[in-house]
């Protein structure tokens, strides 16, 4: 299944923008309500203002929110440059970013589970996202590690071979 995956790897920057720009809303929204003193209600689980709230929920009086959009945002415009340029450095540079917030996750996560013991929707959304984003970029390095490019598009002759025998 990995090796399909890694076969056909031209989504995989499509999918980290996609993943990125999700998680990106996801901690925005989060930012906004702090800022603002607003509660935010859970419609999943019912923890989102206890976890909100901990002392876990910043980091030098910085939302923890606020450092998780700018992991989403600096992985959005990475990907942007990427599917602009075409250079592996910076999908690569984005891939080995994804390990940071992947580690940040299972900390907020233990937190939540056995530290507080409520949870966040919102926050386990982000979680989900940086999951996808670390899996997505360890099928990039996997494929730089096979010296596979990322763009090589078919080879001209196997589809001439391909194209004989369809007729």
């Amino acid at each position: 299944m990995i090796l399909i995956l890694v076969k056909h790897q031209r989504w995989l920057p499509w999918g980290m923008l996609i993943v990125s720009f999700l998680g990106f809303l996801d901690a925005t929204y989060l930012t906004v309500k702090h800022y603002r003193g607003d509660g935010v209600r859970c419609s999943i689980t019912s923890g989102c203002e206890e976890v909100l709230t901990s002392q876990y929920a910043t980091f030098f009086d910085i939302p923890v929110a606020l450092l998780g959009g700018l992991f989403y945002l600096t992985l959005l415009i990475l990907s942007i440059v990427y599917l602009d340029t075409r250079r592996d450095s910076v999908i690569k540079f984005a891939s080995y970013i994804t390990i940071v917030g992947f580690g940040a996750s299972i900390y907020f996560v233990y937190l939540q589970m056995f530290i507080i013991e409520a949870f966040c929707q919102f926050c386990l959304l982000s979680a989900l996202a940086s999951t996808l984003l670390f899996i997505l970029g360890m099928l990039v390095l996997s494929s730089r590690k096979n010296n596979s490019p990322m763009d090589n598009p078919p080879d001209k002759e196997n589809n001439a071979t391909s194209d004989s025998h369809s007729q």
